[in-house]
C-alpha cells in the first residue's frame, strides 16, 4: 500500500516500484535505489536487466549488495516515525520477568516460546511432533474453535480452514489441501499479482512522464505560435497605420493646397475691392460736376472696364474623393491579404518534414532519382516485383514516411510541366486498376491538366485560376485540413477542410504521362527555406 506520508524526507526514501519506504535497499550501477525484493522480482519477470527508473540496460544481472548507508538512514527515519513502525514483537509466554522475544509459537500448546523455553520442543520426542510456526500474537486464529486442534487443511468445497477432525465430521468426503501447500500456491499468485501491479505502476509512471512531456511540448508550441501570431498582427497593424498615415498626409496636403489657393483668391479680391472703391469715388465726384466739357473728356477713361479676374465659385466639397478613399482601402486590403498569406505560409513552413519517395509504391514506368527526391515518367515499363503496395495502372508514387498525427509540410517544384498531381493519400487506398481521386476514396489532391487547367479534385472538382511553379502541401491531421500554397507568390491556392482522418496519410505524387517529351520535367521535392 502506498505510504500516506507527505513528509519530504519520507518521499525521498520511497522505492519507486512498491512506493513504500525502502526495505533492504540496494543500488543499481546507474545510481538508483530500490527494495531488494522489489528489484529482484522486477528482473525475474523481465527479458533483460534494466533500471526501472532510467531504463539503462545492463549486459549482466548486477550483483546486488545492501546499501548499508541508505539502510541506516531508513532505520533512523523509522525510529523518528513511530506511526510507521510495525506491530510490537511477540514475546515469550513462559518468561516471568524481562520477557524475551518469541522465536516460535506452538499450535498444540497454543503458547509462544523464546529460544530458551523452546528447547524442550526440540529435544523431547513427544513435543517434537507439535506444530510450530513463526511467532504470532493471535494464536486462536490458527486453532479450530470446535475441536481445539491446529487448522492444517483448507476445505476446497467450503473454502474454509479446518482441522483433521473436521475432515471426518462436518467436512466428510470434501476435497482438502494442506494450508502450507495452498499458502505456497497463493504466494505465487500474490507475487504474480504484485508483478502485475508493479508493471501497472511503471506503466502509469511512464504515462505520467509522457503526458508531462507532451504538455511541455504543447506549451512550447503554443508560445511559439503566440509569438508568430503577435508578429503577424503587429505587421498587419503597422500596414494599417502606415496606410492611415499616408491617407491623412494626403488629406493634409490637399487641405494646405486649398487654403493657399483660397488665400491667393482673397488677396486678389481685396486688391480689386480697393481699386473698385477708388473708381467709385471718382465716379461719385464726376457725377456731380457742372463742367460738361471736362466730363466728356474723362468719360472714356473713367468708364472703361476694370482689369478684374473672374471670381471662382465657392466649393465646400471634401478635398479627398470617396473614390480615392476606396482605392486606398482596396490597396490596404490587398496588402493585408498578401501579408497574411505570407505569414500563414511562414507559419506552416515550421512544420517542414523530410519527404522521400518510396520505390516499392512506384508505377513501373516511373524513374526515381538515387536520393529519392524527384520522379519523372520514362515511357518504358521496368520489370519490378508486383507487390501489394505498387500502383499498377496510373503513374503514381507515395512518400516513404506516413503520418498519423500532428502537422507536416513539404514543397514540390512543378515548373515546366504540363500535367501533374500532388497531395496526400491514406494508407489503404486502392493501388490496382482504376482509381478515382476523391476524398471519399482516400485522396486529397491538386492537379494540372493540358498546361493550364488547374483543379482541386473534390466532388465535384473545383477549377482554379493559378499558375504555381512550386507548390507547398500542408496537413493538420487533428484539424482534418489539407492546404495547397503557391510558394513563390506566397499565396493560398486551395484547402480541403473538416476532413476526418483515421489512418496514416502519405505524400502523393504523380508526374503523369511523358506526352512525347512535352511533359518530361520531373516533380522535385525541394528543401524548405
Amino acid at each position: 500500500m502506498m505510504s500516506s506520508s507527505s513528509d519530504p524526507m519520507t518521499e525521498r526514501l520511497l522505492c519507486s516500484i512498491c512506493l513504500e519506504v525502502f526495505s533492504d535497499p540496494v543500488s543499481t550501477p546507474c545510481g538508483h535505489n530500490f527494495c531488494k525484493i522489489c528489484l529482484n522480482t522486477y528482473w525475474n519477470n523481465s527479458e533483460d536487466y534494466r533500471c526501472p527508473n532510467c531504463k539503462e540496460t545492463f549486459k549482466q544481472r548486477p550483483d546486488l549488495k545492501i546499501n548499508t548507508t541508505l539502510r541506516d538512514v531508513v532505520d533512523e527515519h523509522k525510529k523518528k516515525s513511530p506511526e510507521e513502525q510495525p506491530e510490537a514483537e511477540v514475546v515469550c509466554d513462559i518468561c516471568t520477568e524481562g520477557k524475551l522475544k518469541a522465536v516460535k509459537s506452538c499450535l498444540v500448546c497454543q503458547i509462544s516460546y523464546c529460544e530458551t523455553h523452546l528447547e524442550s520442543h526440540l529435544r523431547v520426542s513427544g513435543l517434537q511432533k507439535h506444530k510450530l510456526i513463526d511467532p504470532v500474537k493471535n494464536l486462536q486464529d490458527y486453532i479450530c474453535q470446535k475441536h481445539d486442534r491446529p487448522l492444517e487443511l483448507l476445505c476446497r468445497d467450503d473454502h474454509t480452514c479446518v482441522c483433521l477432525i473436521c475432515t471426518v465430521t462436518d467436512h466428510k468426503n470434501h476435497n482438502f489441501v494442506s494450508v502450507k501447500d495452498e499458502g505456497e500456491e497463493r504466494k505465487i499468485q500474490i507475487l504474480k499479482t504484485q508483478t502485475d501491479v508493479q508493471q501497472m505502476i511503471q506503466d502509469r509512471i511512464k504515462k505520467t512522464e509522457d503526458i508531462k512531456h507532451s504538455a511541455e511540448l504543447r506549451r512550447r508550441n503554443t508560445e511559439k505560435e503566440k509569438a508568430a501570431s503577435v508578429a503577424v498582427f503587429s505587421d498587419l497593424m503597422s500596414s494599417i497605420e502606415r496606410c492611415q498615415s499616408e491617407l491623412l498626409e494626403m488629406m493634409e496636403e490637399k487641405q494646405k493646397a486649398a487654403e493657399k489657393h483660397d488665400e491667393d483668391v482673397i488677396k486678389d479680391l481685396e486688391q480689386e475691392i480697393t481699386e473698385l472703391k477708388k473708381r467709385n469715388i471718382e465716379l461719385e465726384q464726376i457725377s456731380h460736376t457742372e463742367h460738361h466739357l471736362q466730363l466728356i473728356q474723362i468719360h472714356s477713361s473713367i468708364c472703361s472696364p476694370l482689369n478684374t479676374k473672374n471670381c471662382p465659385e465657392i466649393s465646400l466639397k471634401s478635398h479627398v474623393s470617396v473614390e480615392k478613399v476606396r482605392r486606398s482601402l482596396t490597396q490596404l486590403q490587398e496588402n493585408l491579404q498578401e501579408k497574411l498569406s505570407e505569414a500563414v505560409l511562414k507559419w506552416m513552413q515550421q512544420y517542414a518534414v523530410d519527404v522521400t519517395l518510396d520505390p516499392d509504391t512506384a508505377h513501373p514506368n516511373l524513374i526515381l532519382s538515387d536520393d529519392e527526391k524527384y520522379v519523372r515518367h520514362g515511357d518504358i515499363s521496368h520489370k519490378l516485383p508486383d507487390n501489394p503496395k505498387r500502383f499498377d495502372r496510373y503513374a503514381i508514387v507515395l512518400g516513404k514516411e506516413g503520418f498519423s498525427s500532428g502537422r507536416f509540410y513539404y514543397e514540390v517544384q512543378v515548373k515546366g510541366k504540363t500535367d501533374w498531381q500532388l497531395g496526400v493519400a491514406i494508407e489503404s487506398v486502392n493501388r490496382k486498376g482504376d482509381i478515382t481521386l476523391t476524398p471519399v476514396n482516400g485522396f486529397w489532391t491538386l492537379l494540372l491538366r493540358n498546361e493550364n487547367k488547374y483543379a482541386a479534385v473534390s466532388d465535384p472538382s473545383v477549377s482554379l485560376s493559378v499558375n504555381p511553379q512550386k507548390v507547398g502541401v500542408f496537413v493538420d491531421y487533428e484539424e482534418g485540413l489539407v492546404s495547397f500554397y503557391d510558394v513563390e507568390n506566397r499565396s493560398h491556392i486551395y484547402s480541403y477542410t473538416d476532413q476526418s482522418f483515421t489512418e496514416k496519410l502519405y505524400p502523393y505524387f504523380s508526374p503523369c504521362l511523358n506526352d512525347e517529351g512535352k511533359n518530361s520535367e520531373p516533380l522535385i521535392i525541394t528543401p524548405v527555406n
